[in-house]
């Protein structure tokens, strides 16, 4: 049996660490930021967070880990 694909849109999205945590992006920062206060922005700013425990399952199966 063939080993199954990974999908190359979860591969441009989604990067595996060192340690073998997943991280991804935070959606709603890349335009329209001027109308946010500063504050807003710069708590944004770094934009990368961990995927939640309930999604990393399928996000794993997405890349083929």
């Amino acid at each position: 049996m063939s080993k199954m694909k990974t999908k190359k849109a979860a591969v441009k999205r989604i990067k595996v660490t060192g340690s073998g945590k997943l991280r991804r992006r935070k959606v709603g920062l890349a335009h329209l930021q001027t109308k946010r206060s500063t504050s807003t922005q710069m708590r944004n700013n770094d934009g990368a967070v961990k995927v939640a425990d309930c999604n990393k399952k399928v996000m794993k199966r997405l890349l083929g880990i």
